[in-house]
């Protein structure tokens, strides 16, 4: 299977199409009711800053990736700026951030459907039950069965459930408030939300995972043939179009609530068949015939989204496999372009993600908090980029970048910080485990096929982690800190730490001759369509 490539058959469209499949799934069913609670009617501007915060993001990856267009392109980013070891210790992020994204939208879709079949979830915690945890496992196998077609399938499929997966929401922001129109609740309750859950609500409500599906055009960079000219329009257009469509759910979700339903504190606000609220609201409403819709469309927009995550996630499982942080063999493709052995570790690494966790919401924090990790290196490659190969051929180049690039990486710092203190503690874990297992392999078992370490690229990951740790450690109770910092402070010394830790891994980076020979590299053996 080696000497077959991925074919480039992604056009504009699909590729748009792709990240917005990869955007409206299962965050667009709780996020409203999750946003409500921690902010209130301020929850609209949750998905402001959630939709700055990934463009912010898509358009660094916009020059990146363009200058260097290469399916799983996310996985070579952090070798080329900064070496094997970040390269290794980033692809494991990647890895960890992507294989779970199908298996919780999976979750959602047996946590709808539990409503007419039940069994398949436990009433209290949300768990799967036995029969739950087997049918998900078929659900998952069948959507990465799926991925085993040519990519013009694959993006073809997505494209026409997207159609559908865009017509809901904008549906149903029509019919909420066609049929309750409240304006007096943006003023309720005013006493009994916090400014700061605009941001927490960002990190844990589920708003910036339902802006991560952007990196879906990014992941197949080399399958398309004219990625300066489509992939700046994906993952721009996807974001915009996305942030719209949320930002209206969010208002209509509001507005057509009963004041009766808020009381005196949005905190607790909740619905019977909590599982389904923008469905419990339907009803509520007396549009129970669109409440049949919204769980239809619960089984759609998650398949539709963990169907495309899928196929990102093989290829930067084959990414990883090219760059040896897996085994090699998970780079090779069969003759209709397609990853195999990668689907096939895709498959079986996210089925570990169906072991009981506490909730979506909770595994969602997790995922928006290493996701966001693991894009934050793109504003430092960039910036490092631009300093030691000035000259490369760019497609399309940020303007203004010595702003933009410092501020993505600022607001990437916060997000994680928003997740709280609870999730930072199992992300960091994580990271230290595979450290040391990978350090302890490399010197006590490489023997004579030990290479330089690459210590020297990667000093500035150890006060990184370490510094936002302590930010956490410190902070406010809102985010599981001791209260020595107020949520103001503790923004504004994390800017700031942010911006030392950037120069400092500016400057640590590859020399320009390392950079420049792997990018020829990359860039003479890219995939070419195949004949």
């Amino acid at each position: 299977m080696t000497k077959h490539k991925l074919r480039k058959e992604a056009g504009p469209i699909g590729l748009l199409y792709a990240s917005l499949g990869g955007m409206i799934g299962s965050g667009w069913l709780f996020g409203a009711l999750h946003a409500a609670k921690l902010a209130g009617p301020l929850s609209i501007w949750s998905w402001v800053v959630g939709a700055v915060a990934v463009l912010l993001l898509a358009l660094v990856y916009s020059e990146l990736v363009t200058l260097m267009p290469k399916s799983g392109a996310l996985v070579h980013l952090s070798h080329l700026s900064h070496g094997d070891l970040l390269g290794r210790i980033w692809g494991w992020i990647l890895f960890l951030g992507y294989v779970s994204i199908a298996p919780v939208e999976v979750m959602a879709v047996l946590t709808y459907t539990n409503n007419y079949l039940p069994g398949l979830v436990q009433p209290q915690s949300g768990l799967l039950t036995d029969l739950g945890f087997v049918v998900a496992i078929i659900s998952l196998a069948l959507i990465v069965t799926l991925n085993l077609l040519a990519i013009r399938w694959v993006l073809w499929i997505n494209s026409a459930v997207t159609w559908w997966k865009i017509a809901i929401p904008v549906l149903t922001i029509v019919v909420l408030l066609a049929y309750s129109y409240h304006p007096e609740n943006l003023h309720a309750a005013p006493g009994h939300y916090e400014v700061s859950g605009i941001f927490t609500a960002v990190a844990s409500a589920g708003v910036i995972f339902s802006f991560l599906g952007f990196r879906q055009a990014i992941d197949l960079a080399g399958e398309t043939d004219n990625p300066a000219r489509n992939i700046p329009l994906a993952v721009i257009g996807s974001v915009i179009i996305a942030a719209i469509i949320y930002i209206g759910l969010q208002y209509a979700f509001l507005l057509a609530l009963n004041p009766a339903d808020i009381g005196n504190d949005w905190r607790t606000l909740h619905f019977e068949g909590v599982s389904g609220p923008l469905a419990a609201l339907s009803i509520s409403v007396g549009a129970t015939w669109w409440a049949i819709v919204l769980y239809g469309d619960a089984i759609a927009s998650p398949t539709g989204t963990g169907f495309i995550y899928s196929t990102a996630s093989s290829r930067i499982t084959m990414a990883a496999g090219e760059m040896r942080t897996l085994p090699s063999s998970l780079a090779e493709v069969n003759g209709q372009g397609v990853p195999v052995r990668a689907l096939i570790v895709t498959f079986l690494a996210g089925a570990i993600f169906f072991f009981p966790f506490p909730s979506w919401q909770k595994l969602v924090s997790y995922i928006s908090s290493v996701t966001v990790l693991s894009y934050g290196l793109g504003p430092i490659v960039l910036l490092h980029l631009r300093r030691t190969l000035p000259g490369a051929p760019r497609p399309f180049r940020l303007g203004w970048a010595w702003l933009l690039a410092p501020l993505a990486f600022v607001i990437s710092n916060w997000i994680i910080l928003w997740t709280g203190f609870e999730t930072a503690n199992v992300l960091f874990g994580m990271i230290a485990v595979m450290f040391v297992a990978y350090t302890a392999y490399h010197y006590l078992f490489k023997g004579a096929s030990r290479g330089p370490f690459g210590w020297g690229q990667i000093a500035w990951v150890f006060p990184y982690f370490a510094g936002l740790w302590l930010l956490l450690y410190f902070g406010p109770p809102i985010l599981g800190g001791n209260g020595q910092l107020s949520f103001g402070m503790d923004m504004l010394l994390s800017g700031i730490f942010s911006l030392l830790i950037m120069a400092l891994a500016v400057a640590t980076g590859l020399p320009a001759e390392a950079s420049s020979e792997y990018l020829v590299q990359l860039t003479t053996e890219g995939e070419e369509a195949a004949p």
